[in-house]
């Protein structure tokens, strides 16, 4: 498959790139800082996510367009940076013709009791409620998306660089509420994220809906 991938060497998305280059995709990794090296099937590209024209030119012709976007979470505008990147990736796409979007955002979406998300729980940390809070409204935006074949991705609740699991390949599927283990805890490495995404970019199960994976 020809794959577009937006934010190809952040956390998620370097784990992203890493699992679909093994299996042989072609890949367009587009980023703010083009990495140079030996692999065949990755084309790095420059761009800006906000240039929406020029963006839509780079990912035409894809079979799917991959987004890990995220402005950076030490950015004290992530919360506005967040929602107009993601606005104008999901505008490019519809203009390049591309119909399969899947896009990565946050877990504070998900529901931990009826009409409850984490974002909005007391004990949400504060440090990430900004950016946490932007994935949450254009997830909300998306929603009302109906002329792509979408999905949005919330990860595990614990799904950072300290899980140290590994490429295990196994997980759980979910929906709007979280994955769970036998200790109430949703965990899931980067590693395994990039397997979760992979199988969807090969094996479409969810459209237009939110989905989430953990142990």
């Amino acid at each position: 498959m020809k794959i577009a991938i937006i934010g190809a060497t952040g956390f998620v998305g370097s784990n992203i790139l890493n699992e679909l280059s093994s299996r042989n995709h072609e890949i367009t990794a587009i980023v703010r800082n083009p990495k140079t090296d030996d692999n065949s099937t990755i084309n790095w590209i420059k761009a800006d996510v906000n240039e929406v024209e020029n963006l839509s030119k780079l990912v035409a012709g894809h079979d799917v367009v991959v987004s890990a976007f995220n402005p950076g979470w030490t950015n004290l505008n992530i919360y506005e940076d967040f929602l107009l990147g993601a606005k104008n990736i999901q505008e490019a796409v519809k203009l390049s013709g591309v119909k399969r979007y899947i896009t990565i955002g946050g877990a504070g979406s998900l529901f931990v009791a009826p009409n409850l998300q984490a974002v909005d729980t007391p004990d949400f940390p504060k440090a990430i409620f900004p950016g946490a809070s932007a994935a949450r409204d254009y997830l909300n935006i998306l929603k009302e998306e109906k002329e792509l074949d979408w999905a949005f991705f919330s990860p595990a609740f614990e799904m950072h660089q300290g899980i140290t699991t590994g490429r295990t390949g196994k997980y759980r599927l979910g929906l709007e509420n979280p994955v769970v283990d036998e200790n109430q805890r949703s965990i899931l490495s980067g590693e395994d994220l990039a397997v979760v995404i992979a199988d969807e970019v090969e094996n479409p199960k969810h459209h237009q809906v939110r989905f989430t994976a953990a142990y």
